[in-house]
């Protein structure tokens, strides 16, 4: 038995602080670890004790092994917790953890090892008789011998990165033709994200589920699995919506699987908390997919139906001591939903999203949770995961999970960089998800037209005028003599009217008693009772009493209701140019992030939607493309160097393309 006093989470955001609050009330002295943009982040300010491990580049912070050993030892922490991502399964971090006599909270270095390679954990499971989906997870890396496999196992096929996950390196091919550009774009990203390039190929299996099994070793060698989650709401095969126990599940197949998981640790001697993921069939046959050697980002809603403290457990586990609990113990109870609040905009592509969080207000209330990491004036960096909070919806059946977990979305604000709050709700409310039969195409079949942003009502356009007039009054006011109460909004003539034009619409806004009298276009709204309390809104509609979550600008407003989020600006007012879009031929970076390659040179002749450049931004690759077929004048940017969103990358003379219908 190995105790240890003081525990440093290499780790940032939302994990940093739930293992610190699980740390604490367990009495251990906490750590944490930041790079100079966190400084002031939640996780940094809630430890015991913080250390600053360098600049913001993840390379050069979370992911220095040496820093964050050093870190320990200034310290005096004797245990580190590496969270999810970064460190997390990296075998040469846990061995300069054993090296440096400090205990690392996760499986042994050789467990991590097997399983961190797509290509050798497959080749151990297929000899430890795990399902496994037909492919080729060969050595022989090269094209010719890729393309023949490929063609052995047939299409569609997914191609993979081995030596990682999170959707990147990896592509659906569908026939032959698009092989060749798949295996040079999987292998280039890769290699980019995992500093490998090697693949493995495998049959696509169409329309499945993504079931994946919690299980738990100790030393002593005892393994459990502790049920299932279903994880097939994704997209670009990053996780959205995770839920247990996975609605299609059966006794028998929760005990088939279940065993199938325990096998497969076993194989790998594995302790601490781990999970072994599966696509399901629609046939309900299963195959293993990979091993994911740490705590998974979705582990909330197994702890919410087993009453389990993963976090607790993992640290038991790595003091030595057992488990404590047997498989006969393990008994699923309720039901709990899990959707991640990402920072992007859902209707662009899904495309990252930065900037500071003006407001954040997080949701509370029986039966629900919110694991987080944000506060009000915090930055979303470009250089970390855009995943910002975890919200759990938790109920006695799956439709109260459903319910409450809506409700919980509802109640989130976050006013600063766009998020997928309604994107994650009108998920919920399809009927496919509503009736359990989610697979992991159920993005691109229920949005298969793109997602689009909500259109507002005209009252809501009403309330963001009356908003957005009022401050502007109190703007106004305080650049002005002393006004007395009574005279404010009175004039000797006509009633006075402002107008705007909002999501464009034609809007007035006229004062009157107790109120405003509002027309956006045809429609007249009455507005009754506005009282404002910081960048909370109350106002009456009729009979109806609603309320709003605002944060108003010279000439625009961002706006929050229980049923949608809109940025109303004032096409009268709001001159402010929009990012270029590329169609002058200035191709301007979508967002903040670091250039990986340009594949232009000046001068060089380009054709419509050709690849210009590939960009880096919240740990995925975005493609910057030709607008429009023309020649290039200037490049302004390298590889490596950090570029700011809307700044000027490549120009291009669209001029040969003069009067050329695309």
């Amino acid at each position: 038995m190995r105790t240890f006093k003081t525990l440093l989470i290499a780790n940032r955001g939302e994990i940093a602080c739930r293992i610190m609050r699980t740390a604490s009330r367990l009495g251990y002295r906490t750590v944490a670890v930041h790079s100079d943009v966190d400084a002031q982040a939640p996780h940094a300010q809630m430890a015991d004790v913080s250390v600053e491990i360098g600049p913001a580049p993840a390379a050069q912070s979370y992911l220095d092994i040496e820093r964050i050993i050093a870190a320990a030892h200034e310290t005096g922490a004797d245990a580190i917790h590496p969270g999810y991502g970064f460190l997390s399964e990296n075998a040469e971090f846990a061995k300069r953890c054993a090296e440096e006599d400090i205990v690392f909270v996760g499986p042994k270095p050789r467990s991590i090892d097997l399983m961190g390679n797509k290509a050798a954990a497959k080749r151990l499971m297929i000899d430890a008789d795990v399902p496994c989906v037909p492919g080729y997870q060969g050595e022989d890396q090269s094209d010719e011998t890729l393309i023949r496999e490929a063609t052995a196992v047939g299409f569609p096929l997914m191609i993979k990165a081995a030596a990682g996950g999170g959707g990147k390196g990896m592509r659906l091919i569908h026939s032959v033709d698009h092989l060749e550009a798949g295996l040079l774009a999987a292998r280039s990203e890769a290699r980019n994200s995992f500093g490998s390039g090697e693949l493995i190929l495998e049959r696509a299996i169409i329309n499945p589920r993504h079931i994946e099994i919690q299980v738990f070793g100790d030393q002593a060698g005892d393994i459990i699995h502790m049920g299932e989650r279903d994880c097939s709401v994704q997209r670009r095969h990053q996780k959205i919506l995770e839920e247990s126990p996975s609605p299609i599940m059966t006794p028998d197949l929760r005990e088939r699987m279940g065993q199938a998981a325990v096998a497969a640790a076993r194989t790998v001697d594995y302790q601490g908390a781990g999970t072994v993921e599966f696509l399901l069939g629609a046939d309900g046959e299963f195959y293993f997919l990979e091993m994911n050697t740490r705590l998974q980002v979705e582990h909330p809603v197994t702890e919410e139906v087993t009453g389990l403290d993963l976090v607790e457990l993992q640290l038991r586990v790595a003091q030595g001591l057992p488990l404590g609990i047997s498989q006969e113990q393990i008994a699923l109870s309720g039901h709990a939903i899990e959707a991640r609040l990402y920072a992007e905009d859902a209707a662009n592509d899904f495309m990252p999203a930065t900037g500071k969080i003006e407001i954040w207000v997080a949701p509370e209330g029986d039966g629900i949770r919110c694991d987080d990491g944000l506060k009000t004036g915090l930055e979303v960096s470009p250089h970390y995961d855009p995943m910002l909070a975890k919200i759990i919806g938790i109920g006695p059946d799956r439709e109260a999970a459903r319910l409450n977990l809506i409700k919980a979305l509802n109640q989130t604000v976050l006013i600063g960089p766009k998020v997928n709050r309604d994107f994650l709700v009108r998920s919920l409310e399809r009927p496919a998800f509503i009736a359990g039969k989610a697979t992991t195409s159920f993005i691109s079949e229920e949005f298969a037209e793109g997602f689009a942003e909500l259109i507002p009502t005209s009252e809501q356009i009403a309330v963001g005028a009356v908003l957005l007039y009022g401050a502007q009054r109190k703007a106004a006011r305080q650049q002005a003599l002393t006004i007395p109460e009574e005279l404010l909004n009175w004039s000797s003539g006509p009633p006075l009217v402002t107008n705007y034009l909002l999501a464009g619409k034609k809007v007035s806004v006229t004062p009157k008693e107790n109120g405003y009298r509002v027309v956006v276009d045809e429609d007249v709204i009455a507005l009754a009772d506005v009282s404002e309390d910081s960048h909370s809104a109350r106002f009456r509609i009729g009979n109806v009493l609603e309320r709003a979550t605002f944060l108003a600008h010279p000439s625009s407003i961002n706006l929050i209701f229980e049923d949608g989020e809109f940025d109303f600006h004032d096409g009268y007012a709001d001159s402010a140019e929009g990012s270029s879009a590329g169609g002058d031929g200035m191709i301007e970076a979508p967002m903040h992030g670091t250039v990986i390659e340009i594949l232009v040179e000046p001068n060089q002749q380009v054709d419509h939607g050709q690849r210009l450049a590939v960009m880096e931004a919240m740990k995925m690759q975005h493609d910057i493309i030709a607008p429009a077929a023309g020649r290039v004048t200037a490049i302004h940017c390298s590889v490596a160097a950090q570029v700011a969103a809307n700044s000027l990358m490549i120009e291009l003379d669209l001029e040969l393309n003069s009067g050329v219908e695309e």
